[in-house]
This record gives structure tokens, C-alpha cells and sequence, in this order.
């Protein structure tokens, strides 16, 4: 008997139909990204079902292909639970056979504890309903699902030291989460380096990045900022990035020095030192 085929997502569906009529009409992934005015790495990641369009590629594609809106009218019913500018970032994780992320001030989203990432989105909404409080924290929460199972990434985390010492939740909310870090760093889930204060200026003091890797397609980088985010898949950006990530990571603690920061953290937070 043949090997069953996995369930298809319907981002998969969106992907694999793009495909079919982009080969009816005689294209090539390049002469199709320049109708759509996009890189042709970005039409194969849309044929893998890793991104979505927004609605100008997907109108934009739809004329190229002359499918009479049938992009754009799909596009409306694959709206994400995640932000726009963050829902490529979340499906492309579930993709990625390595993650190398960077956090200048706050702990990544795919180790925050609930408690950690309750903290957080109070914070950002000072007339907030803890109903949508408690749903975004779930949302957040279940991202690290990706993490478990024998085909998890290979997770290489590098913070500032600023991360461990900003007080998130109180004493013990931090100390719980700088302990869950250490633990699967400890574990083996994730390799853990930290940039100390005392390295001085470093390469990616600027902003938080994350550089998602694939078996079967180019890498691409992700910048976040206030309400904002960046996937950039040219290739020299790219490449700047993964330097700059370089660069940075030269500059820090080995994993057991950076493991054992963090832990020594931890316990200054549980005893209410700073």
C-alpha cells in the first residue's frame, strides 16, 4: 500500500490552485511574480501554502491569470487569528526545520508563559477585557506547539541581557518564565545564548529578528516593531540579516554561560532582588 498523503490546509489548497492555473496559462514562477510585482521566491512560497497574498498580490494575480477575482474572493475566507502583518510569520514557523530568533527587550513569543504573555498584552491595552485577554494569551500560548513532536525545528534563541532583567509580571512570573527557558535549554529543545551588558554595542541592538530556514525553499527574515512587522525574503536582505545575526552571537555568552545567567536571574527575581 502507498504512503497516505497528508491532510492539506486550505492556505495548501489556496497554494496548490495558484500552481495548477499558473502552469494552465504558461507561466513560469518567475514571469508570474513579474505581473504581480514580488519576488519569484515569494510566488513559490504562496504555491507552497507557507504565505498568503494580501489583497493587492492576490488582485494582482488574478489579472495576471485571468481568473475574474476567484484569489481575491478566496483570500477573504483564510483571514488569520493573528495580526496582518504577523499571520506569514505564524504559518511559515509551522514550515521552518530551523528558527534563529533575537529579542532585545521582551522574551520571544514561542517561550512566553502564559502568565509572562497575560503580563504583556495588559500592558498594551489599558482598557482591556480580560476575555480577550485570556483569548490572546491562548493564541499566543498554542504557537509553540510547532516546538513539540519529532519534526520540531531546530530553535536557537539569543536575548539581550536587558530580557532577563526587565521585571515582566512581577517577581514571580519572571522567574517562572526565565526557568522555563533554562529548562529547555537544559533539555535540549532550544540552544540558548545571551548578549551581556557588558559586550557593549552589538549588531542587532536595533530590533528584534527572527530567521526561519526550510528543506525545501529559501530562507527568509523577520523584523518586528510597534504594531508592525517585516518578512523580507530578497536574498541580500537575507543574508544582511543572517551577518548581522552572526555578528551578534559572536559577541555573546557560550550556552552554559548564557544558561547559567539566566538561572542566576531567575533566582534574584523569585527573591525580589533586581
Amino acid at each position: 500500500m502507498g504512503t497516505k498523503r497528508a491532510p492539506r490546509s486550505p492556505r495548501q489548497k489556496y497554494g496548490e490552485e495558484l500552481r495548477l492555473r499558473r502552469v494552465a496559462a504558461g507561466l513560469t514562477q518567475e514571469a508570474l511574480s513579474e505581473m504581480v510585482v514580488c519576488s519569484p521566491t515569494l510566488i513559490s512560497h504562496y504555491e507552497a501554502g507557507r504565505r498568503l497574498p494580501g489583497p493587492d498580490d492576490a488582485h494582482r494575480i488574478d489579472l495576471a491569470l485571468k481568473s475574474d477575482g476567484f484569489f481575491v474572493r478566496w483570500l477573504e475566507d483564510l483571514e488569520s487569528k493573528y495580526a496582518n502583518y504577523f499571520a506569514a510569520v505564524a504559518e511559515l514557523e509551522r514550515q521552518a526545520v530551523r528558527i534563529q530568533q533575537f529579542a532585545l527587550s521582551l522574551v520571544p513569543g514561542l517561550l512566553q508563559t502564559p502568565d509572562y504573555a497575560r503580563a504583556l498584552f495588559q500592558a498594551y491595552r489599558p482598557n482591556h477585557c480580560q476575555e480577550e485577554i485570556d483569548e490572546e494569551v491562548v493564541i499566543r500560548t498554542e504557537r509553540a506547539c510547532v516546538l513539540d513532536g519529532p519534526l520540531r525545528p531546530v530553535l536557537w534563541t539569543l536575548l539581550d541581557e536587558a530580557v532577563l532583567r526587565r521585571r515582566v509580571g512581577g517577581p514571580r512570573v519572571m522567574a517562572d518564565q526565565l526557568n522555563k527557558i533554562a529548562h529547555m535549554a537544559e533539555s535540549g529543545r532550544l540552544r540558548l545564548h545571551v548578549l551581556p551588558f557588558g559586550a557593549g554595542a552589538h549588531s542587532l541592538q536595533q530590533s528584534l529578528l527572527t530567521l526561519l530556514s526550510f528543506a525545501d525553499s529559501a530562507p527568509v527574515a523577520y523584523v518586528e516593531g510597534f504594531q508592525t512587522g517585516n518578512l523580507m525574503d530578497d536574498p541580500a536582505m537575507v543574508t544582511a540579516s543572517r551577518t548581522a545575526y552572526d555578528l551578534a552571537l559572536s559577541d555573546a555568552l557560550s550556552h552554559q554561560q548564557s544558561l547559567a545567567l539566566v538561572r542566576a536571574a531567575a533566582e534574584e527575581h523569585e527573591h525580589g532582588q533586581q
